[in-house]
């Protein structure tokens, strides 16, 4: 539940940003839309994980998880981003379902096994941090 709340943030922030409308505000800036709406989800998501789907996991300082949660996310954004500019430069493809494919698929799909694969044992460790 967490994940895709988070997902619907990021998603639909992206193509907000992007399309909506038909030109969105930054339809020629779709970098910087995926990281203001990557980061947005992401955000929405610690809230969710740290008060229900960890929550029986021991607590760490906030500002100590907190900063790894946005550091390990922010390798997950250089994931989807990498995809959605390999999309648009290289492959010049620029339609919302190319943009959403690469980025809101591929990317997130690769960030997201990170991420998961990340968060488990580094921010909320079944161990406190030492």
């Amino acid at each position: 539940m967490v994940g895709a709340f988070g997902l619907a943030v990021d998603v639909g922030g992206y193509n907000a940003l992007v399309f909506m409308g038909g030109h969105g505000l930054l339809a020629d800036q779709p970098l910087v839309a995926k990281t203001i709406s990557l980061i947005a989800g992401t955000t929405v998501a610690y809230v969710g994980n740290r008060l229900w789907t960890y929550r029986d996991r021991p607590r760490g300082r906030l500002a100590r998880e907190y900063t790894l949660y946005l550091a390990l996310s922010g390798v997950a954004l250089g994931i989807a981003l990498a995809c959605l500019a390999f999309s648009r430069y290289v492959l010049g493809l620029a339609t919302p379902t190319a943009d959403n494919i690469a980025a809101n698929g591929v990317g997130l799909a690769l960030g997201s096994l990170f991420r998961f694969l990340s968060y488990r044992r580094y921010v909320f460790p079944c161990e406190p941090p030492t």
